[in-house]
């Protein structure tokens, strides 16, 4: 791609966002998704290739429906209040349709299933800024809407993904559909904690980021686009091998890395609010995610002496060295569970 050009789409990317975080009126929001979606496009289907240009194509569609419903809804909450505040949505069918709305642009089951395909015909680093970056603007219009939203549909939403997404991601052999599974299964747990504590939603949300482009910036460093290419990974790079490794099991939530910290927290919470039902689904829930986030690192590590692998001439390719935000986010990923005590007081 042409420098200019893409220095134009992600200065496009980042204003886009921008204006929808800073906005308190529903037309400049909806121009900032807008602005956000007409950027992505073109990176998506920068290939050139029927798969990249389907992924496109669905996407467009879908943030596009979505975007229409949040005009529609802000439409009819101006119509009946008298606002376009986005802090003043106190019409129930209005906070409705934006709740569905805000759930398609973030992928929230049921209406994820543009999710695990327009990352499947995108590249690895697409794929990186699709779950990362283009989460950032729906999640900060639900931050300034929770008080309106409904709990309920928060909460059946958040566990059906929770559930959806580990147990769908448990037959994939593709890493690109894994990972957005995966992306489904925390959003999940960053809904169902949204209309409860928005300081944990913020820390869930921030440690997602840093732990999904850690692990994007292996896949890439490594070029692994299935669970066989991360088979030869020890090959080319051990470091690299045993990061992605603890980047995955971090992933999974497991104690004493970062990604247990989210979720200790978020089932406390649920817990002090007696919603001891909706705790152990969501627990439950999570131990499908740890399951194929096990088989991965176990695939992964299945080559920890070079004798058993299973290619001839990965060894030949040459190596890279790490990326900037693989050596910034691989860190914080794995060891900030330490010092949560520092961090919940």
């Amino acid at each position: 791609m042409n420098p200019t050009i893409y220095l134009i789409i992600i200065s496009s990317l980042a204003t886009g966002t921008i204006i929808t975080m800073t906005s308190h009126h529903w037309l400049l929001a909806w121009i900032g998704l807008e602005v956000n979606t007409l950027a992505i496009v073109p990176t998506i289907s920068t290939k050139h290739h029927p798969r990249s240009t389907e992924a496109a194509m669905k996407y467009f569609l879908t943030q596009a429906a979505a975007s229409a419903m949040i005009l529609f809804s802000s439409t009819t909450n101006a119509w009946t209040t008298g606002t376009w505040d986005i802090t003043q949505m106190t019409t129930p069918l209005s906070n409705t349709i934006l709740t569905i709305a805000l759930a398609m642009k973030l992928g929230l089951v049921p209406l994820h299933f543009w999710l695990p395909e327009v990352l499947q015909g995108s590249t690895l680093l697409t794929a990186m800024i699709i779950t990362t970056w283009q989460k950032l603007a729906p999640t900060a219009l639900i931050y300034m809407t929770i008080n309106n939203l409904s709990p309920m549909i928060l909460f059946s939403m958040a566990l059906l993904s929770s559930m959806v997404g580990g147990w769908s991601g448990m037959n994939q052999t593709q890493t690109r559909k894994i990972m957005a599974y995966s992306s489904i299964a925390h959003l999940g747990w960053m809904m169902v904690i949204a209309s409860i504590a928005t300081n944990i939603l913020t820390m869930t949300l921030l440690i997602y980021l840093m732990m999904t482009t850690a692990m994007f910036s292996s896949l890439i460093l490594s070029k692994s686009k299935t669970i066989q290419d991360t088979m030869t990974t020890w090959t080319t790079s051990p470091t690299l091998t045993i990061t992605t490794m603890m980047t995955l099991l971090s992933l999974g939530g497991l104690p004493p890395l970062t990604g247990f910290l989210p979720k200790w927290l978020i089932l406390e919470e649920l817990t002090t609010q007696n919603l001891a039902s909706l705790t152990t689904m969501m627990a439950l829930s999570s131990l499908l995610s740890l399951f194929f986030y096990l088989r991965l690192s176990y695939s992964t590590t299945l080559t920890l002496s070079p004798n058993t692998t299973q290619t001839k001439h990965k060894w030949r390719f040459k190596t890279t060295k790490p990326t900037l935000p693989l050596s910034l986010t691989t860190p914080i990923s794995l060891f900030l569970l330490p010092i949560m005590p520092t961090i919940t007081t």
